[in-house]
């Protein structure tokens, strides 16, 4: 019985949600798109505190999600975007910036509660940064937003994951690297960054679109099953994680973190886009909305694989995902009703 107390908050809370969206039809789609996510999070941690297996023995299941599932899902989802919708520079121009703006600061508040430590800071500002772009991210702007989405979220994924899986290889390699020459600790940074398996799966899938690349059947069979693979896997693993090292008090950094991300970052988006062009209504909201997600989940795949800071990472993605529910509801419904215009500065 002692075992299982630890699970009613957690229950209670998913039930809680479910009569919300039954009671309250406004709510009913997002939450529907939503709880999917927490109930895989639900499972994971229900199994992490009744199984009792070793935290060892997950590894072979963040390897699979690390080099095998997730790069699929990349590959597939930038190879079958036309290289000619990719193009539209200034948008990406500007998304990018915001993303960049956002994990500098991100970086600057992480080195200084953490004292330095780079490594750290680096998982830190990439939970400030990136978004739930490849999960929640095309089905809340499809119901949204509609078909007219898909480009410009496609935009925002590519060049975001171009971003952080070349960023935190390159300051996780400047933080292990020691103090050698200069040359070898560049030559140690380019290959943890060339030879990552997300920019490798990145950077092919880039070159499928352009040449239009259609993998065999069978290959193409195997890359989907595995891109389907991905997302629960690593809901999955974070449940199971959050299990075994739970989180036993909310450290300075993560309101500041997580204000980052919910608020400042969808705003910056907005403002940016707003005042440096017309992008159109669909455009300019589905980048809004991409920037409003809760931290990635590949927040803590990439803590748990250089080993720093993860059970505060599954924290911050947790606790993110739970405050989305009110930030990014409030958002959709502004949007929805008309509230609020695409173009902040029209007049």
């Amino acid at each position: 019985m002692r075992r299982l107390l630890p699970l009613a908050p957690p229950l209670l809370a998913f039930f809680a949600l479910l009569g919300i969206g039954a009671l309250v039809p406004a709510l009913r789609q997002v939450l529907d798109l939503a709880l999917p996510f927490f109930g895989l999070i639900l499972l994971g941690y229900i199994c992490g505190k009744l199984a009792g297996i070793p935290e060892t023995g997950v590894a072979w299941m963040q390897m699979f999600i690390i080099y095998i599932a997730l790069p699929a899902l990349f590959f597939n989802i930038i190879s079958a975007t036309p290289i000619a919708e990719l193009a539209n520079w200034r948008f990406v121009l500007l998304t990018l910036s915001s993303t960049t703006i956002i994990f500098l600061a991100g970086l600057g508040i992480g080195y200084w509660v953490t004292g330095g430590d780079l490594s750290k800071a680096a998982i830190q500002a990439t939970a400030a940064a990136y978004a739930n772009i490849g999960y929640m991210g095309p089905g809340l702007t499809l119901v949204a937003l509609g078909a007219g989405s898909t480009v410009p979220v496609a935009l925002v994924f590519v060049f975001d994951n171009l971003l952080f899986f070349t960023a935190v290889p390159f300051l996780m390699g400047i933080a292990g690297a020691g103090q050698g020459r200069f040359v070898d600790i560049a030559r140690f940074v380019a290959r943890r960054v060339l030879t990552h398996p997300f920019n490798i799966a990145t950077a092919a899938g880039v070159l499928g679109a352009a040449i239009q690349f259609q993998p065999p059947v069978p290959i193409a069979k195997m890359l989907t099953l595995l891109q389907g693979a991905a997302a629960p896997c690593a809901l999955f693993i974070m449940g199971v994680t959050v299990a075994m090292r739970p989180l036993k008090k909310i450290e300075a950094e993560m309101p500041m973190l997580l204000a980052l991300k919910l608020i400042a970052h969808p705003l910056l988006v907005w403002t940016l886009l707003s005042a440096f062009g017309d992008f159109g209504r669909i455009w300019t909201f589905s980048a809004v909305l991409m920037a409003s997600l809760p931290p990635a989940l590949n927040v803590f795949v990439m803590a748990t694989q250089y080993q720093t800071y993860v059970e505060r990472a599954s924290g911050l993605v947790l606790a993110g995902t739970v405050a989305s529910v009110v930030t990014v509801t409030t958002l959709l419904y502004l949007i929805a009703e008309g509230t609020v215009p695409y173009n902040l500065f029209a007049h």
